[in-house]
């Protein structure tokens, strides 16, 4: 009887199959040198023997829970936001109550100046007024004495004297005044300065020229007071 062979003794294993065997084998060496970096690592990580791994982790902890706002002076002030600018319109609606207010000052000191220069004005008229009738006062003092009857004159010439002497001292004070007499006989008529009442013919007056002077013109300075009333010549 022959002897029964044993297959797991006598079977030897291929190449094939080998060549699995040695990849299975490499496998299961890396699987364990990776399981052992990574449970050495982990015990770095967690134990307090290493101050240098323990120091790094702490900082890595400390700067995760720390907010960025909360760094550095330095970095708040880089990390601050500007101040915001100036609304336009706000400074616009300043500047027009500025320009009210400085309006109403204007025009109140205007007013001012205006109500203290007509007084002015009045009070310098007032004064003018003033000294011209003091001098009307001396022509009316004469006139009173002229007719007292204490003082009339029998002799008729020596009153006529005494009325122009009268007459040419208010004539001086109406002169000293400024008023001026418009008197245009024989002069070309000028509307301006005269009014025509009536036109006559005459042989001496040329046509357009004063004949007779009604009643005579006056003026103060330059501005005609009143005009000269007077008949114009028609010619021949």
């Amino acid at each position: 009887m022959a002897e029964e062979k044993n297959p797991e003794q006598n079977v030897e294993p291929n190449d094939a199959e080998r060549a699995q065997f040695e990849q299975d084998v490499l496998k299961a060496a890396q699987d364990a040198m990776n399981l052992e970096a990574d449970g050495s690592t982990n015990s770095t990580g967690s134990s307090t023997s290493s101050p240098t791994g323990s120091d790094n982790a702490g900082a890595s902890q400390e700067s995760a829970e720390k907010p960025a706002d909360a760094e550095a002076p330095k970095g708040e002030e880089k990390s601050a936001e500007p101040a915001a600018a100036p609304d336009p319109t706000e400074i616009l609606k300043q500047q027009l109550a500025e320009a009210n207010d400085r309006n109403l000052r204007l025009m109140a000191e205007f007013e001012n100046f205006r109500r203290r220069s007509a007084k002015e004005q009045l009070e310098l008229i007032e004064v003018a007024n003033g000294k011209l009738l003091e001098k009307l006062s001396e022509v009316q003092d004469n006139f009173e004495r002229a007719f007292a009857s204490e003082n009339k004159a029998k002799d008729l010439d020596a009153f006529e004297k005494g009325m122009q002497m009268i007459y040419n001292q208010f004539a001086k004070v109406l002169t000293d005044a400024g008023l001026e007499q418009i008197d245009p006989t024989g002069k070309e008529f000028d509307p301006n300065l005269h009014e025509a009442l009536m036109q006559q013919p005459s042989d001496t007056i040329p046509e357009g020229h004063v004949v007779t002077v009604f009643q005579k013109g006056y003026k103060l300075k330059n501005k005609i007071l009143k005009t000269a009333k007077v008949i114009v010549s028609s010619g021949k």
